[in-house]
């Protein structure tokens, strides 16, 4: 470990690996040719199925003009579908079309197979401890 290591702070230390993650997430979307606020709306909604776009928005934590270009994206590739609330017809609901569960699938195996590689640099203990640290620090 070099100097420089030693004396990085813990946000320091923090905020290298997330852009180092985000840098490997980009990298691996690019084949998939989705870009990484789509592929969080398209996780979202492989794990909350059929929502309100207003909720969308809430679970992403973006504005509802953003969400709104974000389906409009994913909408024009055929990978979700709008459709009128049957309780409240001001509101739009939003579904993945089988091509965006199975795009969606895709993901998920990619992001798995990205995080195994980047987490072998530790033990299998210290996994487990840094995502028990990392869900106490979310909650």
């Amino acid at each position: 470990m070099s100097r420089g290591d030693q004396d990085e702070t813990l946000p320091e230390a923090f905020w290298a690996v997330a852009r180092q993650l985000r840098q490997m997430s980009r990298e691996t979307l690019a084949p998939l040719g989705i870009t990484p606020s789509q592929s969080r709306a398209v996780m979202t909604l492989l794990r909350h199925g059929t929502v309100r776009l207003s909720q969308l928005s809430e679970h992403l934590r973006i504005a509802a003009r953003s969400a709104t270009e974000v389906v409009d994206g994913l909408q024009d590739r055929g990978l979700v579908e709008r459709l009128p609330d049957p309780h409240d017809r001001r509101a739009t609901l939003v579904r993945l079309t089988d091509q965006g569960a199975e795009l969606g699938a895709a993901i998920r195996a990619a992001r798995a197979a990205e995080a195994e590689g980047f987490f072998s640099k530790i033990s299998e203990s210290d996994r487990a401890e840094l995502a028990r640290i990392l869900r106490q620090l979310r909650n």
